[in-house]
């Protein structure tokens, strides 16, 4: 069986600041920003949520089924997929970009992102009732923001469980508008700023929000994770990383973990503790899609991190 992933494909633009932010924007005068950061440093990477997420899920031997609109420039990207086995079934090309990502990153690890969607803005076009293959599970990543609601009516109504991930596009989305797409999916997953945001935004407490579906996610960077589920609260430890380089895709990394253990039926200690893993992997490297493994050497790192092995 197959996890569909219904998301972003980008090119990322990647830019390194040698320095803090903070020291150079005044909070006094924010209402007149005006920066300009000299970054000597530049890659262009291959990203987006749904790609990123897809590299890793391959990678653990899962069968990752991408889900997205891309532009005519898509060719480099198409090479890649191909070169790893991943499905373009689902992937329609259409008129203009694909999306375009540009991040500058300090040296507290602090993003600035600007996101140009391109053909991400039409991913509503794309119907689930068109995937042939068994869905085990779903993501709905951030990406058009009528893409994200007609695939979670979609996904719902076909009854096939999936993990809603509003990421950087909650801002797209009202308090009402985003109670619905929590009640219609059945796990939610966040990061601690957007955790706050989704409570400001519904008025739900973390409490509420957890009560909606099957178990809430929120990731906790260098803290770790924590998984509300039946109830109760799982505390995810932090796997310490080889080297802290880029934080980009460190979050699609750790979603690809989660799907891996749905898909399998693990319980939610073990499923935490791969993802907290796979951000830890990931970070290690630049880029979305640069990190390696394999199955072996994974295990070796579960253990020596958690003292257990992964279920076969």
């Amino acid at each position: 069986m197959s996890a569909l992933i219904c998301g972003s494909m980008a090119y990322d633009t990647i830019m390194v600041f040698p320095d803090q932010f903070k020291k150079h924007i005044l909070p006094e005068q924010i209402h007149i920003l005006s920066v300009s950061f000299l970054v000597p440093e530049m890659r262009r990477e291959l990203g987006g949520c749904a790609g990123n997420i897809a590299y890793t899920l391959k990678m653990l031997g899962s069968e990752p089924l991408i889900m997205a609109t891309v532009g005519q420039d898509f060719g480099v990207y198409a090479t890649w997929l191909d070169q790893l086995s991943i499905s373009r079934a689902y992937i329609s090309e259409q008129e203009g970009f694909t999306g375009q990502c540009f991040i500058t990153t300090d040296l507290d690890d602090n993003q600035i992102t600007a996101f140009h969607p391109g053909a991400m803005g039409v991913s509503h076009l794309n119907q689930v009732s068109a995937v042939k293959e068994k869905l085990a599970i779903a993501i709905v990543s951030p990406d058009g923001k009528q893409g994200m609601q007609d695939h979670s009516r979609q996904l719902a109504a076909a009854k096939v469980p999936f993990i809603f991930d509003p990421g950087q596009g909650m801002p797209m989305f009202s308090g009402e508008e985003l109670i619905e797409l929590i009640e219609l999916a059945d796990y939610v997953t966040l990061n601690d700023y957007e955790a706050e945001m989704l409570g400001q935004r519904t008025g739900l407490s973390i409490a509420e929000i957890a009560a909606k579906v099957k178990a809430l996610v929120v990731t906790l960077g260098a803290e770790g994770a924590q998984i509300y589920a039946d109830g109760v609260r799982h505390d995810i430890p932090a796997v310490p990383a080889a080297a802290v380089l880029d934080p980009t895709g460190c979050g699609d990394a750790f979603r690809a973990g989660l799907l891996h253990g749905l898909m399998r039926g693990w319980d939610w200690p073990t499923t935490g503790r791969l993802a907290s893993l796979l951000g830890s992997i990931k970070i290690a490297q630049r880029g979305g899609q640069n990190h390696k493994f394999t199955l072996a050497t994974l295990n070796e790192q579960y253990r020596a991190a958690f003292g257990s092995e992964l279920p076969q």
